[in-house]
């Protein structure tokens, strides 16, 4: 049962495919919550995931978008405004490498496909904020958050270029905060967290190990996709208003851990 964290908010969620995604539980945590969301994925994402049986369970909109394409992103925002008045809440669960999924070295990337991963995983979160800036489509004090991978940070062999793009996700939720923070005292958080089991996640190679290693030296274990719903829940309930430009580990504590006994 819901404690209405988030009643009366309204907000688009990016990224849900089907049971697994986190994207899929921070819209349902959020629809417990008291929000109103919007859904959007890819068109190809909307034919090969679930996201029609998402939409029908909590009373969601689906709208399709192409993150690359500002054309799409001005249509899924104008619609949004048109329906809400304004957005209190933007996910963005958006990540993809060509170079990883066809299994290419890092040391014999394709640099077309690596031009696609920063696209498709970083600079469309530069394009979903310009045009939510431009088009005056975030409330005072709406929260915008993005998930990311401690990769951004430390080195992990089998993360290919998604570590570039991930970094590049983490500094412009920083730059991009700064300039919203200023205009209309919206907020943009990056959260960084435990390698957790979804479709998209388990083309990485190696990523099995990423997850047991990483349960084995968090202190408390991996975060799960629920919790870091939940964590989603906080980060765009008015308890958080003076949150912004951070990047917020959510992983048991295992982004402080060195050796151990």
């Amino acid at each position: 049962m819901g404690n209405d964290l988030l009643k009366g908010k309204k907000g688009i969620i990016f990224g849900a495919l089907d049971e697994r995604s986190i994207a899929w539980k921070v819209a349902e945590q959020c629809h417990a919550q008291g929000a109103e969301i919007i859904l959007t994925n890819a068109p190809v994402a909307l034919r090969m995931g679930k996201i029609n049986e998402l939409g029908e369970k909590i009373g969601a909109e689906i709208i399709p978008a192409d993150v690359t394409l500002n054309e799409d992103l001005e249509n899924l925002v104008s619609t949004a405004k048109a329906k809400f008045g304004g957005l209190d809440f933007v996910l963005h669960s958006v990540g993809m490498s060509p170079n990883v999924r066809k299994g290419r070295a890092y040391t014999d990337l394709n640099y077309d496909f690596y031009h696609k991963t920063l696209d498709i995983s970083a600079m469309s979160l530069h394009r979903l904020l310009q045009t939510c800036y431009q088009m005056d489509a975030l409330n005072e004090y709406a929260s915008v958050v993005a998930l990311t991978y401690i990769a951004a940070q430390r080195t992990y062999s089998g993360y290919g270029d998604m570590a570039e793009a991930k970094s590049m996700l983490e500094s412009i939720a920083r730059s991009f905060g700064h300039h919203y923070g200023i205009k209309k005292n919206v907020r943009v958080n990056t959260i960084s967290q435990s390698p957790t089991v979804t479709t998209a996640g388990s083309g990485v190679d190696g990523f099995d190990d990423f997850i047991s290693n990483a349960d084995k030296l968090s202190p408390l274990g991996n975060a799960s996709a629920e919790e870091c719903a939940n964590y989603c829940v906080a980060m765009f309930s008015d308890l958080t208003k003076k949150v912004t430009m951070q990047n917020l580990f959510h992983d048991g504590g295992y982004s402080s851990m060195g050796a151990v006994d």
